[in-house]
């Protein structure tokens, strides 16, 4: 299973203006680092973390999927999504921060109940909220 990460660089470096939604993305960020670290024990061939800036064309780095959705007359696409391959190439694309944390939470639960080493991520408040 390979997996990916994408997050808007401006979002995770708080110019945005949002800082709540900064501190999640700096967390989800985190949690994809640390299961990155130890995958080998999940059986995850590769994750990749990917910054979407401004006036990028919109692809993913290593998993071709992307998320859009339609506002008036036009076709936005997201910024923040986490795509995962199996290996028959089946592709699910979480596109909720919420979702993302959740997936990235799991992940770091099954690889802590392997490792005696301490492979937890502190969440924020704001990322604690959405994944309880």
């Amino acid at each position: 299973m390979r997996m990916e990460l994408r997050v808007c660089k401006h979002c995770f470096d708080g110019e945005h203006g949002n800082p709540q939604k900064t501190t999640v993305t700096q967390d989800m960020v985190e949690c994809a680092k640390q299961v990155r670290e130890y995958k080998d024990m999940i059986g995850l061939e590769s994750l990749y973390i990917t910054m979407v800036e401004d006036g990028d064309t919109g692809g993913a780095e290593a998993l071709p999927a992307i998320v859009a959705s339609i506002e008036g007359n036009r076709v936005n696409l997201a910024d923040t999504q986490l795509v995962m391959e199996d290996a028959d190439g089946n592709m699910l694309v979480y596109p909720e921060p919420k979702d993302i944390l959740e997936v990235l939470t799991r992940n770091l639960d099954q690889i802590d109940s392997q490792t005696r080493n301490d492979v937890m991520v502190e969440l924020s408040e704001e990322a604690t909220d959405m994944v309880n």
